[in-house]
């Protein structure tokens, strides 16, 4: 278990805060307490080890802790780094019984601590980054896939027009949309030749399922974008909403699949990968027997099409870590460990190209 407790050692916690990410502690103060109830000082902030996108602080006080989620300072790839979408999810979200911390606050006003930010509950529990849940028995492994699973199907399930967010996206065509926005972030972040990325941007958009549907999605969700129970398999908030929007639930939901075919992963911060692991040891649901829960929660029969949804996420995934990569490049990336991930683009480009391949791409 060495590879995972490296990555739990790298993520978990806080630190002091990055040069890069500093900012005028005072102002923050005065902030605070003018605008979150009840906020009392004196205030200490440490820095997240965790995160790749916004950078993310602990606000520490003797009567209780919050959360900071802002922008990074510098160039800025266009509609990333969207705090003022996060919070709005959240907030929307907050009292429905969806597990999302409680919002305090957003702040738009670039001269506070220098980029947009939002005041957010520290909910206190368990941030695992390993899919193997190298701690846990397999009983409680499985409790807690069926929990992720569970809660996913939720948020799915959402009436978005009955909590506001009908103009959170655009309904329909969610695929064609995500592949074009990936593909300008991809193209605007490379930083070396990859002919797998080249030829999934050519084959996706011609290769959309004509299954359509709306759902509110997180984009991101995965094991470490959620905090635990300490002790019980529980989610208690679902974390890191940057990617939500409306959109397919079967993009989401096979986004999340992802991990059960993407290759291992050959170092940095990539998501561990569940091939060649022997599940049923473990206790962790096979690929069918996790699609077939999904199916159980939200009444679908099946799930077809799961080649090109594979060819899509793993292009997909590539561009989330090539952006990171561009951001090391420009100087803005919030993780010391983001320049590990260039390992890693190119052979979820070619396991995408691969899944094309078996849909009937040449």
């Amino acid at each position: 278990m060495a590879q995972a407790e490296d990555r739990q050692e790298k993520f978990s916690g806080t630190k002091p805060v990055a040069a890069a990410h500093r900012f005028d502690e005072a102002k923050l103060l005065d902030w605070l307490t003018a605008n979150v109830d009840g906020f009392r000082g004196p205030l200490k902030i440490e820095q997240f080890k965790g995160g790749q996108s916004n950078p993310t602080y602990a606000l520490l006080t003797p009567e209780r802790d919050y959360v900071l989620r802002r922008k990074p300072p510098g160039k800025l790839l266009p509609s990333a780094h969207a705090v003022d979408r996060e919070f709005r999810v959240i907030r929307a979200l907050h009292g429905t019984g969806f597990p999302v911390p409680r919002p305090y606050g957003l702040c738009e006003d670039d001269s506070v601590i220098g980029t947009m930010f939002y005041i957010m509950e520290r909910v206190q529990g368990r941030v695992i980054w390993d899919n193997l849940l190298p701690d846990a028995q397999p009983a409680e492994r499985r409790a807690i896939y069926e929990a992720k699973i569970k809660t996913l199907a939720a948020l799915h399930q959402m009436d978005y027009e009955k909590l506001g967010l009908g103009d959170f996206g655009k309904p329909g065509n969610y695929f064609a949309r995500q592949i074009s926005r990936w593909t300008k972030q991809y193209q605007a972040s490379e930083t070396r030749a990859i002919p797998a990325m080249d030829r999934l941007i050519d084959w996706l958009p011609a290769n959309i399922p004509a299954d359509d549907a709306t759902a509110i999605v997180h984009g991101d969700y995965r094991l470490d974008n959620m905090i635990l129970h300490p002790t019980k398999p529980e989610i208690l908030a679902v974390l890191d909403w940057e990617l939500s929007t409306l959109g397919h639930p079967l993009g989401d939901f096979t986004y999340h699949l992802m991990q059960w075919y993407m290759p291992p992963r050959t170092g940095g911060a990539a998501t561990a990968s569940l091939v060649d692991v022997d599940l049923t040891a473990l206790g962790i649901p096979t690929a069918d027997e996790y699609a077939a829960l999904y199916c159980a929660h939200t009444g679908r029969k099946a799930i077809d099409h799961m080649d090109f949804y594979a060819a899509y996420n793993m292009f997909r995934l590539a561009g989330i870590l090539q952006g990171i990569l561009g951001r090391v490049r420009d100087g803005t990336a919030a993780n010391v460990h983001a320049a590990e991930m260039e390992a890693n683009v190119p052979p979820l480009a070619e396991a995408g190209w691969a899944f094309a391949q078996k849909a009937g791409a040449v």
